[in-house]
């Protein structure tokens, strides 16, 4: 980040990927020009999506926003969840368990292990954190 009276630019990079955020255009391409001097690279235009994130802009309203829409639509489809319809949450904040709700034979330890909850909860885990 490189911040000069009121002027500011971001550079965020991932992997080979460079996305540069400012607001003052002539310091846009005064950084890329740089970079284009230090680096072999190639200027891909506006973003639009990053490691899987939406990227949405709305400049008449002054909005630059975030999405992963698309990596939830596919959590839902892995879990086979595509046509599931909004409701309350099943477990809140505070609840209580008890060794009552483990599983109590090998029966259904192995219906268990068909579960995939640790899939499901790591991908819930990404989507919240991620953005």
């Amino acid at each position: 980040m490189k911040v000069s009276e009121s002027k500011f630019i971001i550079l965020v990079i991932y992997v080979d990927d460079i996305l540069l955020a400012t607001n003052d255009i002539v310091l846009l391409h005064d950084v890329k020009k740089f970079l284009s001097n230090k680096f072999d690279m190639k200027d891909m235009g506006e973003a639009s999506y990053e490691i899987g994130i939406e990227i949405f802009r709305e400049r008449s309203q002054g909005v630059l926003g975030l999405s992963q829409k698309g990596y939830i639509k596919k959590v839902l489809e892995r879990f086979k969840m595509e046509s599931c319809s909004l409701g309350i949450v099943p477990i809140q904040k505070g609840d209580k368990f008890s060794q009552m709700q483990c599983p109590k034979n090998d029966l259904e330890r192995k219906e268990m292990e068909s579960i995939p909850y640790a899939l499901v909860v790591g991908s819930l885990m990404y989507i919240q954190t991620c953005t």
